[in-house]
């Protein structure tokens, strides 16, 4: 967690001490490491033998917790757009 952190604080330091230099590059990279980072992490479910073959369970137990995080968010924004923005 110690490393995860430092490499966060000295990205945050690069990134102050270049912030005059256009870095469009950057966004490439991100984006490119991102999806190093979905294939990686496909693989190793694709070679977990215990998460193959429980993954029927794993689907409805996602869908589960899908449907809720969803109905959640919806509820939670509506109470705020009712309780802000709505007029009387």
């Amino acid at each position: 967690m110690l490393i995860v952190i430092g490499l966060m604080v000295s990205g945050i330091l690069l990134g102050y001490l270049f912030r005059e230099r256009n870095l469009k590059f950057v966004q490439k990279l991100i984006t490119w490491a991102i999806f190093i980072l979905l294939f990686l992490l496909g693989l190793s479910v694709g070679v977990n033998d215990q998460i193959m073959n429980n993954l029927d369970t794993i689907g409805i137990d996602a869908l589960c917790i899908t449907l809720g995080a969803v109905a959640g968010s919806i509820l939670c924004a509506w109470g705020i757009y009712k309780f802000y923005f709505s007029k009387g």
